[in-house]
C-alpha cells in the first residue's frame, strides 16, 4: 500500500531586541517582548487559527482517511501560552481527534546535536515532556532541528528509543535512489529513516505563488495527478513544510487555503495513496537499504548541508562562544539564566548571520529581521558577551571549597577531555570534536584558576590531584616505532598513532584499504601515492621479532610496495 505523510513544522524564535555595546553589563533583558507578541499574534491570525480550523473540518469530514502530523518547538509552545493561548487550544482540539501525531525535537530548536550529546538528549527529553503535558502523546518519531541528520545523530536517537527519524531526502546522499521509500541508520539498523520529498514539498512551500514557475497555477487536482503517476515502487511520499506556509509565507489571496481544502479529497478519490502519520509509516513499511550520512545534512539551500547556520566565520565564532558556556550551564540552576540559555540556542540566530547569495540569499533575506548578516552577528555577540559575564559570575559562586569536591570536578573534566582525544582518532569526527575539546579544556583551566583563589584549595596536595587524573595512564601504553616498517615515515607514523594504530600488532590487523582511508582523510589526496599493501605483513614479522625475515622482505620492496 502507498502512503502520503503530511507533516508540518511549527516554530517561532524569541527575537532579540537591538542590543548595543554600551548595554553590556547594564541590561540583562535581551528579548523584544513587543516584537515577539506582534509576530505571534499576526501569524496566529494569518495562519495558525484558520489552518487549524480547516484541518479540523477536513478530519471531521474524511474521518480516519485524513491524517497529519506536527512538530511544535518548546519555544513556540511558550509563546502560544504567553501571546496566543487560543492557538494552543486549537492544537489541543486537533490532538483529540486521534488523527494527528506530534513529533519530538529539541525544545529550543537548537543546533546542540552538532556539539554535545548529553545536552542534546536533555533538550529532547524536555520537549517530549512538553508534548505529553499539552497533547497527551509520547512521541515515537524524532525530527531534529532543521532536519539535521548524520550517522552519529541517528545513533543517539536510536539509543533514546525512538522508532524512526525524519530527515531530508538530500540528492547528494541518495544519488539515483528515491526518497519515496524508507532507509535505516548505518550504525543502528533498528532506526528507520523517513525522508522528505523536497521537490514536491517545495512546490507548495516555495513555488506555489510564483507566477514565473512553469506549473503555475498549482491546483489540488494537478498536484494529486503528479502523485498518482508515481508507480508502486514509491511506497510513501513525505510532504514536509513549515506550517506558516499556509497564510503567512503563501498569503490567503494566493489560493493556498483553497488548495489545502481540496487536496485530501483529490488524493482519497483519485489516487491509490492513503494518508498516514509518521509512526504509521514506520510500522507499515520496511527499509530498503541503509543510508550512510557521514557529514550532516539539512533541508536548507542547494547544498542541503549545515552551511546556512555554520557556513561563515561569524556563525562559527558565535556558535563556539555560545557552547563554550555549556559545561558551566549544566551546574547553574538559576531560572533567568537557564531561560536565556535556551532562547539563545535557537538556530534562527545563526541563520540571520548567513552570507548566502543568489537564489538561496533571497530565502535568507525573507526570514532575516536585520539589515545585514553583520548586524545580526554584532547584535548577537553583544548579547552573548553580557550573558557570558552573568554566567561566569554565577558559576564562580558555585565553585566548592572542599578539596575532595574540587578534585572530583577536575577528574570529571580530565575524563571528558580524554574521551574527546579518543574520538579524534576517528577521522570523520575531527572537525566536530576539535572545538568541543578546546572549549572543555578552557573551561577546566578557568575552574582550576578560580579554585586556587579558595583558601582550602591552596592546601590541596599536588600529588593527590595528579592521581585522580586519567590521562597519565595513557602514557603507560607501549608504542612501537612504526617507522621501522618500509614505507612509513615520521609523518605517516604520527597519523597512524593518532588513529589508534600505535603498535605492530594493531598495524598487522588493519586492512590496507582502511589505512589508505585514514591517510587520505587526514592528509589529503597527496597520500594516495602511498600503497600500504605490505605493511600488515611487515608489522606481523616485527611483532614476532623476526627481524632477519623482515630485512629480507624489505630488501625486495620499494617504498613499502
Amino acid at each position: 500500500m502507498q502512503h502520503i505523510c503530511l507533516y508540518f513544522q511549527v516554530h517561532q524564535p524569541y527575537r532579540l531586541k537591538r542590543y548595543r555595546f554600551f548595554n553590556i553589563g547594564e541590561d540583562n533583558q535581551y528579548f523584544d517582548d513587543f516584537e515577539n507578541r506582534m509576530h505571534m499574534q499576526r501569524i496566529a491570525n494569518n495562519s495558525y487559527l484558520y489552518t487549524n480550523k480547516l484541518l479540523l473540518d477536513l478530519i471531521n469530514k474524511h474521518k480516519n482517511k485524513f491524517k497529519v502530523s506536527f512538530s511544535i518547538t518548546g519555544l513556540a509552545l511558550e509563546q502560544f501560552q504567553e501571546y496566543a493561548p487560543e492557538v494552543l487550544e486549537s492544537f489541543k482540539e486537533l490532538a483529540k481527534t486521534g488523527q494527528v501525531e506530534f513529533l519530538a525535537e529539541t525544545y529550543s530548536h537548537s543546533l546542540i546535536s552538532l556539539y554535545d550529546k548529553d545536552e542534546f538528549k536533555l533538550q529532547v527529553e524536555e520537549h517530549v515532556k512538553a508534548i505529553k503535558k499539552h497533547f497527551g502523546q509520547t512521541p515515537e518519531i524524532f525530527r531534529n532541528t532543521e532536519l539535521i541528520y548524520d550517522n552519529l545523530i541517528g545513533e543517539t536517537i536510536a539509543e533514546m528509543g525512538f522508532k524512526a527519524m525524519i530527515t531530508e531526502g538530500a540528492k547528494h546522499i541518495l544519488g539515483w535512489k528515491s526518497p519515496n521509500v524508507l532507509y535505516y541508520n548505518v550504525l543502528k539498523p533498528e532506526l528507520k529513516l523517513i525522508l522528505k520529498n523536497y521537490k514536491l514539498s517545495d512546490d507548495i512551500a516555495f513555488r506555489f505563488s510564483d507566477k514565473g514557475w512553469d506549473e503555475y497555477p498549482l491546483t489540488a487536482k494537478k498536484y494529486a495527478s503528479w502523485i498518482s503517476d508515481l508507480d508502486y515502487k514509491n511506497e510513501v511520499v513525505n510532504l514536509f513544510m513549515d506550517y506558516e506556509t499556509f497564510g503567512e509565507h503563501q498569503k490567503a489571496e494566493t489560493g493556498i487555503f483553497d488548495f489545502l481544502k481540496a487536496f485530501p479529497e483529490e488524493i482519497i478519490n483519485n489516487t491509490n495513496f492513503k494518508f498516514a502519520t509518521p509512526s504509521e509509516v514506520a510500522k507499515k513499511h520496511e527499509p530498503v537499504a541503509s543510508m550512510n550520512v557521514p557529514y550532516a545534512i539539512s533541508w536548507a539551500d542547494e547544498e542541503r548541508d549545515i552551511t546556512a547556520w555554520l557556513g561563515n566565520e561569524m556563525q562559527k565564532e558565535a556558535f563556539h562562544k555560545l557552547y563554550a558556556l555549556a559545561g558551566k550551564m549544566k551546574f547553574i540552576k538559576r531560572a533567568d539564566l537557564q531561560k536565556a540559555w535556551r532562547y539563545l540556542q535557537t538556530s534562527d540566530h545563526f541563520y540571520y548571520m548567513s552570507t548566502k547569495i543568489l537564489a538561496d540569499g533571497i530565502v535568507h533575506d525573507y526570514f532575516n529581521p536585520f539589515n545585514s548578516p553583520y548586524d545580526a552577528f554584532i547584535n548577537y555577540m553583544n548579547v552573548l558577551s553580557d550573558f557570558q559575564i552573568r554566567v561566569n559570575e554565577a558559576y564562580e559562586q558555585l565553585i566548592p571549597e572542599e578539596p575532595e569536591a574540587i578534585l572530583s570536578k577536575i577528574k570529571d573534566y580530565e575524563e571528558k577531555i580524554h574521551a574527546l582525544y579518543v574520538k579524534l582518532t576517528q577521522p570523520v569526527m575531527i572537525e566536530r570534536v576539535k572545538p568541543v575539546l578546546k572549549a572543555i579544556e578552557k573551561e577546566k583551566e578557568e575552574f582550576v584558576a578560580i579554585s586556587k583563589t579558595k583558601k582550602v584549595a591552596k592546601a590541596l596536595p599536588k600529588q593527590k590531584a595528579k592521581k585522580a587524573l586519567p590521562k597519565p595512564k595513557k602514557k603507560t601504553t607501549t608504542k612501537d616505532n612504526l617507522t621501522k616498517i618500509e614505507g612509513i615515515g615520521p609523518k605517516i607514523a604520527s597519523i597512524l598513532q593518532n588513529a589508534g594504530i600505535n603498535t605492530f600488532s594493531k598495524l598487522a590487523k588493519t586492512k590496507a584499504s582502511k589505512i589508505s582511508e585514514i591517510l587520505i582523510s587526514v592528509g589529503g589526496n597527496g597520500y594516495k601515492r602511498y600503497n600500504p599493501k605490505t605493511w600488515a605483513k611487515q608489522a606481523s614479522l616485527a611483532e614476532k621479532g623476526k627481524w632477519d625475515e623482515l630485512k629480507k622482505l624489505q630488501a625486495k620492496l620499494k617504498g613499502g610496495k
